[in-house]
């Protein structure tokens, strides 16, 4: 069943509150590590966040009243990509949805919580498929 709604803005990845708690444990480490979050943030918003999108809608099972209820409480705006330097791939953290969402969703939660993810893998896909220029052992984020 394809989901007919318009979609969200993309998720910020370089906002400190989109981070992860379990990702980057400290200051430190998030210095070592180059997730190449404002490449990311600039091609989702260049489109590849509504590409990846348009194409989960297609194919998910998600309502659009659990969609309305996930754009209420901000959970798109939980999404974080990011490079994975020792997988040398994009990567994502899927959010999981609050007890008060999980709550209002009663038994679909587990089923939105699937699609959240399905959404991730989706979008990842389309950043490293559509958007990833790579040159060797170099690469680049392409607007497309």
């Amino acid at each position: 069943m394809a989901l007919d709604v318009q979609p969200p803005d993309p998720p910020s990845q370089t906002d400190e509150q989109a981070r992860t708690t379990d990702e980057v444990t400290d200051a430190s480490e998030a210095a070592d590590e180059d997730y190449r979050r404002d490449e990311i943030e600039a091609v989702l918003a260049d489109g590849a966040w509504v590409e990846g999108f348009e194409e989960w809608t297609a194919g998910t099972d998600l309502v659009e009243s659990e969609f309305d209820l996930l754009v209420r409480h901000g959970v798109f705006d939980q999404f974080d990509f990011h490079w994975d330097p020792s997988g040398d791939q994009v990567d994502y953290h899927a959010p999981t949805p609050s007890d008060d969402v999980r709550e209002a969703l009663g038994p679909a939660a587990d089923d939105v919580e699937s699609e959240l993810d399905a959404l991730g893998r989706v979008i990842a896909e389309t950043l490293e498929n559509e958007y990833l220029v790579r040159d060797g052992e170099e690469f680049r984020f392409d607007g497309g």
